[in-house]
């Protein structure tokens, strides 16, 4: 069960929130292709918020007030892609590793 489990990070700027939401099993490891890397040892304490299951992280992606969200993995990426809020268009790879780099423009 601990596979399917997501961690989720709310951090409060000026300009609104930043969500930062990550597969579980994919923090502690480093992917990198050509010249991107997503550095989930490192930076593994911007991810590492609330642990919880799928369905509890279905609300996040559909928040309003968000400014800007930092989004890796299968599914955490597919429940932006199911919430409309991101499109298949916007997800990039990593060595495989679906991600997403979203912005509200205001």
């Amino acid at each position: 069960m601990g596979n399917q489990m997501i961690y989720i990070k709310i951090h409060n700027t000026p300009e609104g929130e930043m969500v930062a939401m990550c597969d579980s099993e994919l923090i502690g490891k480093v992917y990198s292709e050509s010249k991107t890397e997503i550095d989930l040892q490192k930076y593994s304490d911007f991810y590492k918020g609330e642990l919880v299951e799928e369905k509890e992280a279905e609300p996040v992606a559909e928040r309003k007030g968000v400014y800007t969200a930092n989004i890796v993995g299968e599914r955490s990426v597919g429940l932006f892609i199911k919430s409309g809020v991101a499109s298949k268009s916007d997800i990039k790879k990593v060595s495989g590793i679906p991600y997403l780099h979203l912005y509200r423009t205001l």
